[in-house]
């Protein structure tokens, strides 16, 4: 049995809790170099795909190749406030090029490895980036669309030489070594630091900047949710053009003084995963509930995984079947947490506090979040509403201040003296929050409004169902009737017995009328490039 967590308590760390930002800041500077200088250790075990070759880094060597990377882009004429786009695999590379934008102001832009040529044109067009620097998969994309983007100035490639492009590797190792900081124009820490583009369910891309105060705020999600501490090996799943990765792979795990496990791999394959949390003694562990689901629906009664202490999600919610089978396999509870690109964690379950399976926990110390109707009034318990965030002094620890160039977008989410996340909820009377769905995927039948992620999590419990998607479809008699979009496991196929079957254990499982009165088989679900489903999409199919 694993060993338990000492008691949290809760209320306490809300009443205590303390955050101050100074007014210049820079996550570069003042924690990896600082760590790196004053107790240096492995930052990053680089595993290939192939899950055999592997490097490993200390955070002197983040400082060091950072720091030349950063004399690289200076020599180049990037100054701060110049933007950056980087589209670059799990490589140590990515941390050098995103702390030496850091040391110098200039606004890295993260992007997802599965953007195409108009994805790129349309980021770099938007945000008018003068440098983009990326793997050999890119390059084609880029050189296809570069004559369309007047700002971009300069072309760096990571990995390879190729005629038209600067070489990463070359350029840094005629660079020094250090950096003279007070050179530097220090940067505030309410300046832009970083730029995601949102996955766009249902419109392009909008812009979320990022101050560099939000690299310190993720001291919360480091300390109250993911317990990270400088004794953990700790692997997050995610690609690195997501916020998912400033989550797992770079903020709170660098400033606790963690071991990252940066595996470079393509799709899950179940038997890698399995060996790296054995080989390298992974002892803190994230993956999106996806991943989750897969691994407790497979045999893992022969894996190894005595290292662990502690498990945790997000993404989406976490359905309780597979947490009860992730318990069963490895002792470990998965912790699940909630919050946007705009936000750092704002509500999780805590280690240490009871887990109540299928809600998202509590609010982050530090962070007022509550479910509001459309006028900001709070919700009672067990009544369907706005997840948000209220708008303090001092402003939110982590919560972003509004869409580039997007005031309109802007005034729709900050209302009322809360920040609305587009997502709605229930609270119970202890406080615990329960993720109803996205707040235009609310199902309304016969007066009933049912959340889509309640019957998805149903469908998926049963053996036969790898995949599923819920949505509303137009009824004349009731509004809205539930409809499942279902993807089978390996070993099903598609039959009216099992449709008819698949209903019945929904009203089983469930409140009956929850249950999908139409069910269509389907090969593949319509998905955003960060693995999202686009219900939007399968409501317009009806």
């Amino acid at each position: 049995m694993k060993t338990p967590f000492s008691d949290f308590d809760y209320e306490a760390a809300r009443a205590d809790f303390s955050f101050s930002v100074p007014e210049f800041f820079n996550f570069g500077f003042d924690v990896v170099d600082r760590r790196a200088q004053e107790k240096d250790k492995l930052a990053l075990i680089a595993i290939d795909r192939s899950g055999e070759h592997i490097r490993h880094y200390n955070y002197s060597d983040l400082e060091r190749e950072s720091n030349r990377f950063a004399n690289a882009l200076l020599n180049l004429g990037v100054r701060k406030g110049d933007s950056v786009l980087v589209v670059l695999p799990r490589i140590p590379e990515w941390y050098f090029v995103l702390l030496a934008c850091t040391k110098i102001g200039a606004i890295a832009m993260p992007g997802t490895n599965q953007l195409k040529a108009k994805d790129l044109e349309y980021r770099i067009n938007r945000s008018k980036a003068s440098v983009v620097v990326v793997g050999p998969s890119h390059t084609q994309a880029i050189e296809s669309i570069e004559s369309n983007c007047s700002s971009l100035a300069h072309k760096i490639l990571v990995g390879e030489n190729c005629s038209g492009w600067l070489h990463f590797e070359s350029m840094c190792t005629s660079q020094a070594p250090h950096i003279e900081r007070q050179n530097l124009t220090p940067t505030r820490s309410d300046e832009t630091m970083l730029i995601y583009f949102t996955s766009g369910t249902t419109s392009l891309p909008k812009m979320v900047e990022r101050d560099h105060a939000y690299a310190l705020a993720h001291s919360i999600t480091g300390r109250y949710w993911q317990d990270l501490r400088e004794s953990d090996v700790h692997w997050t799943l995610t690609d690195t053009g997501w916020a998912k990765a400033a989550w797992g792979l770079l903020y709170p795990p660098l400033m606790a003084g963690s071991t990252i496990v940066l595996y470079d791999g393509e799709g899950f394959d179940l038997a890698i995963h399995l060996d790296i949390i054995r080989k390298h003694e992974v002892t803190t562990f994230c993956a999106p509930p996806t991943i989750y689901r897969v691994m407790a629906k497979a045999d893992l009664s022969e894996a190894d995984f005595s290292s662990l202490r502690h498990c945790f999600g997000a993404g989406e919610p976490l359905n309780p079947e597979a947490m009860r089978a992730w318990k069963i396999a490895t002792g470990c509870d998965i912790y699940d947490g909630y919050g946007q690109t705009e936000t750092i964690n704002i509500v999780a379950n805590f280690p240490g506090m009871p887990i109540r399976p299928g809600s998202m926990g509590k609010p982050c110390p530090g962070l007022h979040v509550d479910v509001i109707d459309d006028e900001g009034r709070v919700m009672p318990p067990h009544e369907v509403g706005h997840i948000a965030v209220k708008i303090t002094d001092p402003y939110p620890p982590g919560l972003f201040r509004g869409y580039y160039g997007d005031p309109q977008t802007t005034a729709q989410s900050f209302r009322h003296g809360w920040y609305y996340t587009g997502d709605t909820a229930k609270r119970d009377e202890d406080g615990y929050i329960w993720f109803v769905g996205r707040s235009d995927d609310i199902i309304s039948s016969s007066s009933y409004r049912i959340s889509p992620f309640e019957v998805e999590s149903t469908l998926i419990e049963h053996p036969a169902v790898a995949e599923a998607a819920v949505v509303g479809k137009p009824d004349e008699l009731r509004g809205q009737i539930v409809k499942a979009f279902v993807i089978l496991a390996k070993g099903y196929t598609p039959s009216e017995a099992l449709a008819i079957e698949l209903q019945n254990f929904v009203k089983e499982q469930t409140a009956p009328y929850k249950y999908p009165r139409e069910i269509e088989f389907r090969d593949s679900l319509p998905k955003t490039i960060s693995g999202k489903i686009r219900r939007v999409e399968l409501r317009a199919e009806g």
